[in-house]
């Protein structure tokens, strides 16, 4: 891509890498299939750009959260033959949009299912589905009241395809938890209602508590982008995104005086202040004024003052003066500084981090061919 006039930032994402990691997780579920967890702009990376990626990659299997976003998915794989699913599932009015681009809805609750059982007994055909059953999430899914009345009442389903059986874990991160341990009971005995559907109840983390929850299928996100799915362990992932920007301006300031709104950062010696073009406008947490980092030239140095809509500003006084000048490139996101960190940092977690990487940005795609 070329480079645009003035200063900017840049988002690299290598979609090389965001490959290796779903092969990486293919490896440790033997047979059963990996999908791609693509949803809200595949995590901020690029639905255009990942999903071709994935796909090239051998991923057959995808999920998104919104129907336009399975739209969007559908003509841009390079393929016809993948299985989207829709995580909000089926709405009243969707229907011709579900079929046209040959999306299939996770059902939530019993309105769903008749509503797309009457969909498919208008259209003469049955239509494919997933069946989402809560298992502790008390989000989407059926709940146990309505699951037990659709186990039996069974011809609720005789108009329906039902592909695939799933349910979402609520703590996996926690591989010990009374709940993780009950949810794969619970899910387990739902199951067994619906022999010869496929099961699926991984997410990234599920991934690695082992062939007793990877059925035929898991459900990675957060992983496929580099995020940690062990936390407090080391990261088997790699890291999938760098974000920089050229300094815009380097300024010296004396003893008492303050940088940025509020004057929240006083100096407590001569200082030297770099000034970067990335603020809150642009996804880059408010929540690390003055906590955060970046680094220079290899450096590490802190970010003092608060972050703004814009613009950050950064203590260079470590670095020699004739290092640090406009145009010298300050990583925020990369290297030392990944993901999971800044997101520890800023008080979040990496999925958020990601997801609101700004439209501001240079992207830069590496790789996927």
């Amino acid at each position: 891509m070329s480079r645009p006039e003035g200063f900017g930032a840049t988002l690299t994402v290598d979609l090389d890498a965001v490959a290796e990691n779903w092969r990486r997780l293919k490896a440790r579920v033997g047979q059963a299939r990996v999908a791609g967890v693509v949803k809200a702009d595949a995590y901020g990376l690029g639905l255009a750009q990942v999903g071709p990626a994935l796909y090239r990659a051998g991923c057959r299997d995808f999920f998104v959260a919104r129907l336009s976003e399975g739209q969007r998915l559908r003509v841009t794989l390079p393929g016809q033959d993948a299985c989207i699913t829709v995580l909000d599932g089926f709405a009243q009015g969707s229907g011709d949009a579900f079929v046209r681009s040959e999306l299939r809805p996770a059902l939530n609750d019993l309105g769903q299912i008749e509503s797309y059982a009457a969909l498919a007994r208008r259209l003469g055909r049955k239509l494919p589905a997933v069946l989402h059953i809560d298992t502790g999430m008390n989000r989407l899914g059926l709940p146990k009241s309505e699951a037990e009345i659709l186990v039996r009442d069974r011809t609720r389903l005789e108009a329906i395809d039902l592909a695939l059986v799933m349910s979402h874990f609520v703590a996996s991160e926690e591989p010990g938890g009374a709940i993780t341990a009950r949810q794969i009971a619970d899910f387990a005995a739902w199951r067994r209602h619906f022999p010869g559907t496929e099961a699926s109840l991984a997410n990234s983390s599920g991934v690695f508590l082992g062939d007793a929850v990877h059925y035929d299928l898991v459900r990675p996100g957060v992983a496929i982008y580099g995020g940690n799915p062990l936390p407090g362990h080391t990261n088997p992932m790699r890291q999938t995104i760098e974000l920089t920007a050229e300094i815009v301006q380097v300024r010296s300031i004396d003893r008492g005086e303050s940088v940025g709104y509020g004057a929240t950062h006083i100096a407590a010696r001569a200082e030297r202040i770099a000034t970067v073009p990335v603020g809150y406008a642009d996804g880059y947490p408010r929540s690390l004024s003055a906590k955060g980092s970046a680094l220079v030239n290899g450096v590490l140095v802190p970010v003092v003052g608060r972050v703004s809509m814009d613009l950050i500003t950064l203590d260079v006084t470590a670095l020699a003066p004739d290092t640090v000048r406009p145009g010298t490139r300050a990583t925020l996101i990369g290297g030392a500084l990944d993901v999971d960190g800044v997101g520890e940092t800023a008080g979040t977690i990496s999925y958020e981090v990601l997801t609101r990487l700004g439209q501001r940005y240079r992207r830069d795609y590496r790789g996927g061919a």
